[in-house]
C-alpha cells in the first residue's frame, strides 16, 4: 500500500499547525530545558520532540486522507510527542541510573510531564508507551502507535545525520520568540540568532 501524504501540506503548515496545537507546552520554560540534552547525534532533546511531532502529525494527515472518516485526536498527538521524551537529564552522562535508559525514561517523562501539565489519557499513553516494545505493553491508541513509529523513524534519521527538521524546528523556535516577545531565537544550549527587525 503506498503511503498518500496530504495535498498542500508544508513545513511552515506543519510548524504553524504543531505550534498552535502544543503552544503551551513549547512556550514552557521547563520544555526550552530539553534544549540542554543531547538525544541522537548532535540533536538536543527539544529538537527530537519537536521532529516526532512533525512527523506524527504528517502521518496523521496522510492516515485521515487515505482511510476518510478514520479520526485522529491530533491535539493530544502533538502533544504527547513534544512530551515524549520530557526525562530531563543527559541519558549520555556516566550514571548507573542511566543504564537502563531505554526501558526506564518513558515512565520518567511521565512522571515529569504529570507534575508539569494536564495530560489527558491518550497523551499519559503516547508518553508511557513510545519505546514499544522496549515497554512491553503495546500502546492502546491510535495515536500512541502514530507516535511510536514516528520516534523511530526520527530516531534513525538523527543517529544518521539525516536532516528532516530543520525549517520546522526553525519555525517553532522562530514563534516561539515572537510569543515571548524576544527578537532572538535560541536553538541550543549555545546557538543564538538575531530576528531582523
Amino acid at each position: 500500500m503506498a503511503l498518500y501524504f496530504p495535498k498542500h501540506i508544508t513545513e511552515y503548515k506543519l510548524a504553524k499547525d504543531l505550534f498552535t496545537r502544543g503552544k503551551d507546552i513549547i512556550v514552557s520554560s521547563e520544555i526550552q530545558e530539553l534544549k540542554g540534552y543531547t538525544q541522537h547525534g548532535t540533536t538536543s532533546v527539544f529538537e527530537h520532540c519537536v521532529s516526532v511531532a512533525k512527523f506524527s502529525l504528517l502521518f496523521a494527515y496522510a492516515i485521515e486522507r487515505r482511510f476518510p472518516g478514520f479520526e485522529i485526536d491530533k491535539t493530544s498527538l502533538v502533544r504527547g510527542a513534544l512530551l515524549h521524551d520530557y526525562f530531563l537529564y543527559d541519558w549520555h552522562e556516566s550514571d548507573p541510573s542511566h543504564r537502563l535508559h531505554g526501558f526506564t525514561h518513558p515512565g520518567t517523562a511521565l512522571r515529569n510531564a504529570e507534575k508539569d501539565f494536564e495530560l489527558n489519557e491518550i497523551e499519559r499513553d503516547i508518553i508511557c508507551k513510545h519505546m514499544f516494545p522496549l515497554t512491553i505493553v503495546p500502546p492502546r491508541f491510535r495515536e500512541s502507535v502514530i507516535v511510536c513509529l514516528a520516534d523511530k523513524w526520527c530516531a534513525l534519521c538523527e543517529t544518521f545525520k539525516i536532516d528532516v527538521s530543520a525549517y520546522l524546528i526553525y519555525r517553532v523556535n522562530y514563534h516561539l520568540a515572537l510569543e515571548n516577545g524576544d527578537l532572538t531565537i535560541r536553538h541550543g544550549r549555545d546557538e543564538v540568532e538575531q530576528i531582523p527587525a
